[in-house]
């Protein structure tokens, strides 16, 4: 039977990372949960073994059912009729067999019915989903809502609803509303009022491109402080589907055709406010960014890795001048860049999962002494800065390997007979939604240029590599010190402005960089991994240098001299 875990060597290798120890044993609290819940691990090896067993059940379903639907889901969509959102036939199909393999709610705690994996785990289920249905994932990846609703939300709710999200009942929806407050509910979003007599909260407004808008129950940040300007206005608030929400319209979208895309209205919406108020955006929200960049991240990863695959196959068999077109050269070539940007975006997915994971278990589970509370800033800085830089590799990177996928097809590519054409529309929201690659090159260049991007470095390289690594070594070096260049450069400008043109390039030789320290660590442990490594860092020194010299040459009046080319 097919099954897209165990035919990805790259996702069992990251599985096997010796720093999910120490995260299992502190989400598991030693593993004191198996008497009362027989199928919890008695240990780490035994936590493993269920992490595979969930992995392999996920990619079963999103090989065996998920994925030969996935056509007919793009061409179907979804249907609006009487204020009620329809699935395609495929995708409920997956819910219900995904529902009945207790795969909702991989995060949770047991006693809310979850199965309390980590987020490395969940990430790699994300990314199996991912590149059997792209669309599907807005689903599957939303557990994440739930997750907030468990970490923020009172004893009551959280009683109420997880079980539901858990057993696949509930799906869910996040409803953000802008900063800024102004005069039209149209324009800004949501306002939250709280009705003393009814001691209730209540949503009012518009709200446009709600990811599964139509899901049960909805995490929604409004206004709720008319006083208090920007995010100091803003609460979070659960809302439970009821007859006061109407969902407008469905977008009619270039991609991702099995996820609903919802214009609602909140007509006085009855909710219950979670946490603080004032807090929405800047506490609660801000922490559930961290996990949709990730799941962005692992969404991309899975369409390159599809757009990789059929290419490959397509490659191996289409024939021309008597030979396979994978013979030649710039074909084996494209092939190979392809896998060598795939594999770098996974070790860098799977490294900010990890480093996510580790700042929930140390925050929640872990001792609280002097020490571990130094850890935990440091991690939660990593985190701060590795979240967007995947978010923005990952999806530019996908991009790039379905538009050559499409290439290798030729102009069979552009016809509808072939997937790679849906992989192509479906990566095209990746780079936008959850936040713009500008977004995330703005919410990244602040840890390159401050010094936490060299400590965030320093803590992966090791000193004593072999010396068959030398030459990787001298270059990953070289790629530090233009990067360092680079940075100096914009800091001796002494203006914003600049900072921010010079972002990208920044950002880019940061990412690149980083990802070759990772790759260096991998080919540790795997022959392939050290091929992988030594065409990855030989194609991104040049280019790291390229950017750093093109950096250094352009101050504010070369800045400024650009702007003439706009009128």
């Amino acid at each position: 039977m097919a099954n897209f875990f165990t035919d990805n060597e790259d996702i069992k290798f990251h599985l096997d990372d010796s720093r999910l120890r120490r995260i299992t044993d502190l989400r598991e609290r030693e593993y004191a949960e198996h008497k009362e819940y027989p199928f919890a691990p008695e240990d780490f090896e035994d936590a493993q073994d269920n992490f595979h067993r969930v992995l392999s059940l996920v990619g079963e379903i999103a090989a065996e059912t998920l994925a030969p639907s996935a056509s007919d889901v793009d061409v179907v969509g979804c249907k609006l009729e009487n204020n009620e959102v329809t699935f395609a036939e495929g995708t409920q199909e997956t819910l219900k067999r995904l529902a009945q393999a207790d795969l909702f709610g991989l995060t949770l705690p047991r006693q809310y019915g979850g199965l309390n994996l980590p987020m490395t785990v969940y990430m790699m289920a994300i990314e199996i989903v991912s590149r059997a249905d792209a669309s599907f994932m807005t689903l599957f990846g939303l557990q994440e809502i739930a997750e907030t609703i468990n970490q923020f939300a009172s004893p009551e709710l959280k009683e109420k609803y997880l079980p539901k999200f858990s057993s696949g009942e509930y799906t869910g929806a996040m409803v953000l509303t802008e900063p800024e407050a102004g005069s039209d509910l149209q324009a800004v979003g949501l306002r939250a009022t709280y009705d003393e007599k009814e001691d209730a909260w209540f949503l009012n407004g518009v709200k446009h491109f709600i990811t599964n808008g139509c899901g049960e129950v909805s995490l929604v940040l409004a206004r709720s402080e008319e006083k208090a300007s920007g995010a100091r206005g803003l609460s979070l608030f659960l809302y439970e589907r009821d007859e006061n929400l109407l969902v407008r319209r469905l977008e009619d979208k270039l991609g991702i055709h099995g996820s609903p895309t919802c214009e609602l209205q909140f007509r006085n919406c009855r909710a219950h406010l979670v946490g603080q108020r004032k807090r929405g955006l800047t506490r609660y929200v801000m922490q559930l960014m961290n996990g949709a960049r990730l799941a962005i991240g692992a969404q991309s990863v899975g369409i390159a890795q599809a757009a990789y695959t059929q290419a490959l196959k397509y490659a191996k068999q289409r024939k021309q001048f008597g030979k396979a077109i994978i013979e030649f050269p710039p074909i084996f070539d494209m092939l190979t860049s392809m896998r060598v940007q795939i594999e770098a975006a996974r070790s860098l997915l799977y490294d900010a999962s990890m480093v996510v994971d580790l700042q929930y278990a140390l925050d929640h589970f872990g001792e609280k002494n002097k020490e571990t509370t130094a850890e935990l800033k440091e991690v939660k800085r990593f985190a701060s800065l590795l979240t967007p830089m995947i978010k923005y590799y990952a999806s530019e990177m996908c991009n790039r390997v379905a538009y050559d996928a499409i290439q290798i097809f030729g102009g069979a590519g552009y016809m509808r007979d072939h997937e790679v054409e849906r992989l192509y529309r479906d990566a095209r929201i990746t780079t936008i939604y959850e936040g713009t690659s500008q977004l995330q090159i703005i919410g990244a260049v602040g840890g390159v240029t401050s010094g936490l991007f060299r400590r965030m470095l320093e803590s992966k390289k090791n000193n004593s590599y072999p010396d068959s690594f030398n030459s990787m070594v001298e270059k990953t070096d070289e790629c530090e010190r233009f990067l360092e260049q680079a940075i100096a450069f914009v800091k001796e400008q002494n203006d914003h402005t600049c900072t921010e043109y010079h972002a990208r390039a920044l950002v880019d030789m940061a990412v690149e960089t980083f990802m070759g320290i990772l790759l260096l660590e991998n080919a540790r442990r795997s022959e392939h991994k050290l091929s992988v490594a030594k065409r990855f860092i030989t194609d991104t020194r040049p280019r790291v240098q390229m950017l750093a010299e093109r950096t250094v040459s352009l101050d504010m009046k070369s800045i400024d001299e650009y702007r003439k080319i706009l009128g």
